[in-house]
């Protein structure tokens, strides 16, 4: 539960939030998939998506917008977004091959030993370790956002929300595009732009991870992964509307990580410097802004009701699914799945395939089917295990079996 200063009327929209995390998405699909399953068990005639507000950043922001394009038809949608997670290869999101490595992430580490006089005297520039110019291919495939402002015309949604950061101002921006009438939000470091519609270059722009994808260009600024400097994920939701909220991380929320032996005599390398950079960028945040809502909401409970119309604050409603196993773990089983090209690059910042050493950075870069099928059955696990919990939170009722009829015995005359 949640409260935040009510810019509109509370209503009794159903958001979904999705964070951001790479490789790590593929967790959010297989929640999805178990979610679709549970709806077509308890209400079996219905097509529309459960959720009248989609709001996503990095990943997340993919699968949103991939959502909210379909919002007419999210079984179908969904099971689209599982064939794509289900087969992903590392060379449909960026160049893995030998060349497009050594065109970026080899250039670019070449850097921290020849340094940038050589560097600069070759016009060698590299913007970033990764080159994603295939995930572009892939999304213009896979979301025909033209059609976004067509789901909120015939009322399969009410609105998307999509986060990026901009390096050129330095603030966290969220786009929205809505069917209500929402005037734009500002906050300290934050603010909302209404738009008539998205572009691939919103989506690149949202899961353009700090120094592993290039930044994005939308108007006259640069924008790059929207988990960062994001201090309240949960906010687009809440004001665009939504009184109920399921939130869908991509990491274990406050766990306890055992130290391993021998880990503490040697210095960090930077992939675990990286690691715990990215969990910093995209674990933290989310967790944070759970615990102040939950907080908020303990606060309002105490409340009488005139007391709180008069603060303009508001309970929401939240349900929260997180993976249940640590995604650094999984990621240490599959490195050996990232093409070799790739793994020789990581290798130089200390992720080493053969001792799991390093996976929390490569938990974000490990698009390969092996790890995200894994992910994938991890989501549809920890929905099954809460389906008390989800069907309770849509109202979904629980459908029994139609009796068994007994079998009679023909009588012959």
């Amino acid at each position: 539960m949640t409260a935040t200063p009510a810019p509109v009327p509370a209503t009794d929209a159903t958001a979904l939030v999705l964070s951001g995390g790479g490789a790590r998405a593929a967790y959010q699909v297989g929640v999805l998939r178990a979610i679709a399953r549970l709806r077509r068990q308890s209400v079996p005639d219905s097509k529309a998506s459960p959720f009248d507000i989609l709001v996503g950043t990095s990943a997340g922001a993919i699968n949103a917008a991939a959502l909210a394009s379909h919002a007419d038809d999210f079984d179908g949608v969904v099971a689209r977004l599982v064939q794509v997670w289900s087969h992903m290869q590392a060379h449909q999101i960026y160049l893995a091959d030998a060349l497009g490595v050594a065109r970026t992430g080899a250039r670019w580490l070449t850097l921290f030993t020849l340094g940038w006089a050589l560097a600069r005297w070759r016009r060698a520039r590299p913007r970033s370790l990764l080159d994603n110019a295939p995930l572009a291919e892939l999304l213009g495939r896979l979301i025909p956002l033209e059609r976004v402002p067509q789901m909120l015309t015939q009322g399969h949604l009410r609105a998307l929300a999509l986060t990026a950061s901009s390096y050129t101002r330095g603030d966290h921006v969220t786009f929205y595009c809505s069917a209500d009438d929402h005037a734009p939000w500002l906050r300290s470091q934050r603010q909302a732009i209404a738009t008539a519609g998205f572009t691939l270059d919103h989506l690149l722009a949202s899961a353009a991870i700090p120094f592993m994808f290039p930044a994005r260009r939308i108007g006259d600024e640069w924008y790059g992964d929207g988990s960062m400097r994001q201090s309240a994920p949960l906010s687009p939701a809440i004001h665009l509307g939504a009184q109920r909220l399921l939130i869908i991380g991509a990491g274990r929320m406050h766990e306890i990580v055992p130290p391993r032996a021998g880990t503490g005599e040697e210095y960090p390398t930077l992939a675990q410097i990286g690691g715990h950079a990215m969990s910093s960028i995209f674990l933290d945040a989310l967790a944070v802004d759970i615990e102040r809502m939950e907080r908020i909401n303990r606060t309002l409970a105490l409340l009488p009701l005139a007391a709180r119309a008069a603060a303009g604050l508001r309970p929401v409603q939240s349900l929260v699914i997180a993976p249940s196993a640590r995604l650094d773990d999984i990621a240490a089983r599959h490195l050996g799945s990232l093409p070799r090209p790739v793994r020789a690059m990581l290798r130089g910042v200390g992720v080493n395939a053969a001792s799991g050493g390093g996976a929390a950075l490569a938990s974000y870069l490990l698009f390969e089917s092996p790890y995200t099928r894994e992910l994938m059955a991890l989501g549809e696990a920890d929905v099954r295990a809460r389906r008390t919990e989800v069907r309770a939170f849509f109202g979904w009722p629980i459908r029994k079996p139609p009796p068994r009829q007994s079998a009679v015995p023909s009588s012959r005359n």
